[in-house]
């Protein structure tokens, strides 16, 4: 599949949040497995002006975005994940 395959994006589509991260590293691995996937998950962390390796105690981790419709697929394969790392543990 290449990207003319994939359909045009509606540019004004909203993101919504699937994954809460407790580290910047778990959010970059969710996000480019999902992305490996074809699902849209940009960094909106990286905008950030004053950017931390990682927030201080107490504040949430990174969040990560998808399309809203992508957020089903997104979730399932972010379970999946999880899933299949828990079980070879």
């Amino acid at each position: 599949m290449t990207t003319q395959d994939l359909p045009s994006k509606d540019p004004h589509e909203p993101f919504v949040v699937v994954f809460e991260a407790t580290t910047m590293a778990e959010a970059l691995v969710v996000r480019g497995l999902l992305q490996s996937a074809g699902i849209d998950s940009p960094d909106f962390d990286a905008a950030d002006p004053f950017p931390m390796k990682e927030p201080p105690e107490g504040v949430h981790g990174s969040e990560v975005w998808v399309r809203e419709s992508q957020a089903q697929d997104a979730a399932r394969i972010i379970k999946d994940a999880r899933k299949n790392a828990s079980s070879a543990e």
